[in-house]
């Protein structure tokens, strides 16, 4: 029989976390301890964290639901995905959280018997990078700010190594942000510095072709949710004419049926999308969306959520599971450094590259 038990946590940004849709400074998350009697000794964690506003599953009775979930599984002894694909970040918790149990019992030479439906969590962490042996090539994130300090934030991503930088814009006037993007490329060639950029929506309809076509000066590699989600028609018809390829992001969220994504992407045709479990449907949720693009010759990698290091481990080694191994194509998965109070993980960003270390540093 499985136990859950539930604690919660509020961590702290370093510095205020801006996006077109507002500035973050503190990240709220539930952690699941899950137990089992035929395993003594053994625990695993999950992390269940919503972004309010844009979560679909942020309402003001999670908390009573997560516990209802969670009594649920304990009863039942497995994840009743289809009982609870309206929340996703509550998916991925149980699925982290069963994925580090069998992954420890695994450790101690325990046998594992994973209930139906949940097979592919035995060997979740089990991989090339997750025993240590090689990175997954990560982007550096430049959140907004005022032009000086999106600057300096860039020039430190640079220095730090990273050869992919996502830049986050449209809350400070698209010029300023295109002169930041033009002295990029002034200095540094599409070889040398992989750009993408992230709108989080920031686009007005009428005016996001001519931003588009502006950006595609530049050797950008994509563009994230340039307009506001839940406008299918006119993001079609800038998926269709757009001359830089477009990453659909925010517009996955709610969208948990299967019939609605293949609805969603047979009409919109992106040329990526992009996955966060905590907000797409956990890490079933997930692998579908890349079945049906991988169906439709869509392409995509995965990202955090702003989670704290617990949901970031197990993103990084569900993206090494997905893509791997030898992941090239750079992955959204820099954020644990984000917070002055993060769950120490044995995680470590080097170069580029985030790798699973045997002991743990601190804020890595």
């Amino acid at each position: 029989m499985y136990k859950i038990d539930i604690s919660e946590r509020t961590l702290h940004f370093k510095q205020p976390a801006g996006t077109s849709r507002g500035v973050y400074t503190t990240r709220h998350s539930y952690y699941l301890t899950l137990t089992s009697d035929e395993m003594p000794g053994i625990e695993g964690v999950g992390e269940c964290a919503t972004l309010p506003d844009l979560s679909c599953d942020a309402k003001p009775e999670y908390e009573m639901t997560l516990r209802q979930v969670c009594q649920m599984v304990e009863q039942m002894g497995r994840i009743p995905y289809d009982m609870i694909r309206a929340y996703p970040s509550i998916t991925f918790g149980l699925e982290t959280a069963f994925a580090s149990l069998f992954d420890a019992a695994r450790k101690q030479g325990l046998p594992i018997s994973a209930p139906a439906g949940m097979e592919n969590l035995i060997d979740l962490f089990d991989s090339p990078f997750g025993r240590g042996e090689e990175g997954i090539t990560i982007n550096g994130l430049v959140w907004m700010g005022t032009y000086e300090e999106m600057l300096a934030r860039l020039e430190e991503k640079l220095q730090a190594g990273f050869h992919c930088v996502k830049l986050k814009i449209g809350a400070i006037d698209f010029f300023k942000e295109l002169d930041l993007i033009k002295r990029i490329r002034d200095v540094y060639s599409r070889e040398q510095v992989e750009l993408r950029v992230d709108a989080n929506g920031g686009f007005l309809p009428e005016n996001a072709m001519s931003q588009l076509e502006a950006l595609a000066k530049y050797d950008i590699h994509s563009i994230e949710q340039p307009i506001k989600q839940h406008q299918w028609p006119k993001m079609a018809q800038l998926c269709r004419e757009t001359p830089l390829p477009i990453a659909l992001d925010e517009e996955l969220i709610g969208v948990n049926v299967r019939s609605m994504k293949e609805a969603l992407l047979d009409t919109i045709r992106p040329q990526y999308i992009i996955l966060k479990p905590s907000l797409h449907g956990g890490i079933y949720g997930c692998n579908e969306w890349i079945q049906l693009a991988n169906q439709r010759g869509i392409g995509s990698w995965i990202t955090s959520a702003l989670e704290s290091n617990i949901g970031l481990h197990a993103i990084a080694h569900y993206a090494a599971k997905v893509y791997g191994p030898n992941v090239q194509m750079p992955q959204g998965l820099g954020t644990g450094q984000l917070f002055t109070d993060n769950i120490p993980m044995p995680l470590e960003i080097r170069g580029d590259q985030l790798f699973v270390v045997k002991q743990l540093r601190k804020n890595s």
